[in-house]
């Protein structure tokens, strides 16, 4: 890779972060929410690239290991991401009172 391509790379790496953490800085706190669920959609869509990729790596050693490994982090994420929802999701519920279960 030229010099050239690798500062213009880096450029949009540090454009990207600063603009995301701009974007998200600024969400209030009732669109996390639907935020969250977006983004486990990606995440899900991240999930069914990885297993083609893991998948269609026939004799390539490190394309199993790289496909493998991209199947995992992408599940971790798409499970942690539901987590999390149901878990801001049940902030929103009505608590029951202690007489009335």
């Amino acid at each position: 890779m030229d010099p050239t391509t690798a500062v213009f790379l880096a450029f949009i790496l540090m454009l990207s972060i600063f603009l995301g953490f701009e974007l998200i800085a600024k969400v209030p706190s009732t669109l996390h929410t639907p935020l969250m669920s977006g983004s486990n959609a990606i995440s899900g869509i991240t999930l069914v690239g990885a297993l083609i990729a893991a998948g269609s790596a026939q004799d390539n050693l490190v394309s199993i290991i790289l496909g493998t490994a991209a199947v995992a982090f992408a599940t971790i994420n798409v499970i942690g991401g539901y987590m999390v929802t149901d878990r801001m999701l049940g902030m929103f519920k009505k608590k029951e009172s202690e007489g009335k279960k």
